[in-house]
């Protein structure tokens, strides 16, 4: 079964852009839940729908603009994105939760205009909404490898620092903790990771990606540590059961990852009663 399912190189593709997906996932959103801060990822994944309409819209107009694939510019919109709401928290001092739903709104009201432009969705589109397999080239599954590195190699670098502020701003600012700039840097890595997700995932269902797996390590582990490697353990078993039944029963592979996430939350949740 596992054999047939890797005979084809588009398939390959998408299990191995599939499996780097479901490490940097869950490995941004244990910051994101413990901070309190998941809504994050959607109002990204708005901006980034953004990007992605605009990428179509000039494709369409602009010749030049041809070969460049729209999730590059779907991932310029989503690091735009992470520097307002930093921006934002920065105006909103005491109302800093104020900055996901003012970029959320532009997102979603700057995405539709746009699509409304292009005349509306076509098969590009409908991809990057609700994940691929067959649409995932060799370039794509470079682009994801490359910026998913890069995303874990900072998440090491700065894991300290990110694992303090998450618990505690005041005493990790008082440490000597550079707050605004490692926080810039982790709505950075919220926004990559967003953008290299959607092409698996879809940009409406990234965020159950990045929220699922950890809300059920959350209810078996008992440290930091262990809701981490969890939630990527999780994440995994949804990346690989979603896709190959997406591709023996022909579902769309974002709704059916997602599906598998939540079966996964919901057999943790009776276990953990039981």
């Amino acid at each position: 079964m596992f054999q047939l399912l890797i005979q084809y190189e588009f398939l390959r593709n998408a299990l191995l852009a599939g499996m780097v997906v479901g490490i940097v996932c869950p490995a941004i959103g244990v910051f994101l839940v413990v901070r309190r801060l998941s809504l994050m990822a959607d109002a990204l994944s708005h901006i980034t729908l953004s990007g992605l309409a605009a990428g179509i819209l000039l494709q369409k107009n602009l010749s030049f603009f041809q070969p460049i694939n729209p999730m590059y510019m779907g991932m310029l919109f989503s690091v735009l994105g992470s520097l307002f709401i930093e921006k934002l928290r920065k105006a909103y001092r005491f109302y800093q939760e104020l900055a996901i739903p003012i970029i959320l709104s532009a997102g979603i009201g700057l995405g539709v205009v746009l699509i409304s432009i292009a005349n509306g969705f076509n098969v590009d589109l409908f991809s990057y909404l609700f994940g691929s397999v067959v649409a995932i080239s060799r370039g794509d599954l470079w682009t994801v490898s490359i910026v998913g590195i890069i995303v874990l190699l900072t998440i090491v670098v700065f894991y300290k620092e990110l694992f303090a502020l998450s618990f505690d701003e005041e005493y990790a600012e008082i440490s000597g903790i550079k707050k605004r700039f490692v926080n810039l840097v982790f709505s950075l890595l919220v926004a990559l990771t967003i953008a290299i997700s959607m092409r698996i995932v879809g940009i409406l269902l990234v965020s159950a990606l990045i929220t699922l797996p950890v809300a059920a390590a959350l209810r078996i582990s008992r440290s930091f540590f262990q809701t981490f490697w969890i939630s990527i353990l999780f994440a995994q078993l949804a990346v690989l059961g979603g896709m190959s039944l997406s591709f023996y029963l022909n579902w769309a592979p974002g709704g059916t990852i997602v599906l598998f996430a939540v079966i996964i939350l919901l057999c943790v949740l009776v276990l953990k009663k039981k």
